[in-house]
């Protein structure tokens, strides 16, 4: 038996004093972090030749600046603690080169915070819950129960910019997962139109597009928006409307990724993709808003965590491998161009050149788990 982690979100619905508690927690996270972050960055140019020793100065704790600013009593001392976590988290990925220096946070940023179980401070009951610091419980659109084998371990509450509230309750359990026999491998290409096309059938996924098909539309709002006076009452209004198309095109976007990725985990033993630099490809001319409006990133994830939940594979492709050159008929390479949509081998073999990329990948992906 091994610890799992499982997280289950729900709309929160806050009162008006409810509202106000969590707009002041918001602040007081985001100002604790930027204060944090000040006196780091202080003492990041004092030493920032020296990495090592920059590693070892010892740091203010969110409790050391209590004296000085009283109303950070008021909130939940959890919630400061976790600002500290994330920003030494912030620093460690920037030391280990997988990010840029840390930034300070602004009130247009997203506004959440994270507060711990500790002593039963946290109770979910008849779709209500109970945080630190809130005397009144918070109601929930709670549209499933939490196993009763299922432990609460944190809760980060979030308010979207169109207004809304949710919550995401990280749980843990134990479960045996056992490693499932391989029988059933398929291999995906990454598609710019279609999000991928498998190597069964040579069936795309036929992604909508949901970005895409809101732009007209988002254009219109947000030229409506640039004309309002900024801050105004009708400008608010405005921006909620926009806001909440974003949001529902976002919405549409997680909804499919989840039910082709549970598709896939649910029918396959083993799944095989490329490992893409989504991020470079993003930056490109022609395909950034085709990249950043199907989701890969977001898919592979939420594929990654589905297979591995059930005891089977994802096994990533390395970027380099040449799947579009390869004849998956006799294994010969030959150089195509972007525009070349059909694969034709001098030995006989065409194919959809989507469709025998896809193929290569599948095979590449037996032979890594052969050698597994």
């Amino acid at each position: 038996m091994t610890k799992q982690h499982k997280a289950f979100k729900f709309r929160l619905l806050p009162n008006k004093d409810q509202v106000i508690f969590l707009a002041k927690t918001f602040g007081c996270v985001r100002f604790v972090y930027n204060k944090m972050l000040a006196d780091r960055k202080e003492t990041y140019e004092k030493y920032k030749n020296d990495k090592e020793k920059c590693k070892k100065q010892k740091f203010p704790t969110p409790a050391t600046y209590k004296s000085e600013f009283p109303f950070l009593k008021e909130v939940d001392s959890l919630a400061l603690a976790n600002a500290q976590i994330n920003l030494q988290v912030a620093y460690k990925n920037f030391f280990e080169g997988r990010a840029n220096y840390p930034k300070f946070k602004s009130q247009k940023d997203k506004q959440s915070y994270t507060t711990n179980m500790v002593n039963e401070n946290i109770k979910l009951k008849d779709r209500h819950i109970k945080l630190p610091k809130i005397k009144q419980t918070l109601k929930i659109k709670q549209h499933r129960d939490l196993p009763a084998d299922y432990k609460i371990k944190s809760c980060t509450i979030t308010k979207t910019k169109s207004g809304k509230y949710y919550i995401s309750i990280l749980t843990e359990y134990e479960k045996e997962i056992k490693p499932v026999n391989v029988q059933h491998v398929v291999g995906l290409d990454f598609a710019m139109d279609g999000l991928y096309v498998e190597s069964e059938q040579g069936e795309k996924a036929n992604y909508p597009r949901f970005y895409c098909q809101s732009l007209d539309k988002l254009a219109k709002e947000q030229r409506i928006l640039s004309r309002k006076k900024y801050g105004s009452a009708r400008w608010e209004k405005q921006r909620l409307k926009v806001a909440r198309l974003q949001e529902k095109t976002a919405n549409q976007r997680k909804n499919f990724l989840h039910h082709k990725s549970k598709e896939l985990a649910s029918n396959y033993d083993a799944v095989s993709i490329e490992d893409l630099d989504m991020k470079g490809m993003s930056k490109t001319l022609y395909f950034g808003k085709s990249v950043h409006d199907n989701g890969w990133g977001m898919f592979t994830t939420f594929l990654e965590y589905k297979l591995k939940e059930l005891g089977k594979q994802l096994m990533k492709i390395d970027k380099w491998f040449p799947s579009t050159k390869k004849c998956s008929c006799c294994g010969a390479e030959k150089p195509m161009a972007l525009s070349d949509r059909t694969y034709q081998c001098s030995c006989g073999y065409v194919a959809d050149r989507d469709y025998n990329s896809a193929i290569n990948i599948k095979n590449e992906g037996l032979r890594l788990l052969a050698l597994s």
